[in-house]
């Protein structure tokens, strides 16, 4: 899980590279970071992923096809 905390280091240390850049710990945290961001947002997609439905409104019985757009 990432936490506001995690996305606001995430960011510091974006600034810092840009601006006068990192030590060797700093890019280690900041690939750290960066990664378990990135596997937590893949893991979220998967999750709404697996529960979306394809609905094909032409199969659909006439009385339902209203309720999909």
């Amino acid at each position: 899980m990432i936490t506001d905390e995690m996305i606001q280091e995430i960011n510091y240390l974006s600034r810092k590279q840009r601006s006068e850049g990192l030590n060797d710990e700093e890019k280690q945290r900041q690939q750290f970071l960066r990664r378990a961001y990135i596997d937590a947002m893949k893991t979220n997609l998967k999750s709404i992923l697996d529960n979306v439905e394809i609905v094909d409104k032409d199969k659909m019985p006439p009385e339902e096809q209203h309720l999909v757009h």
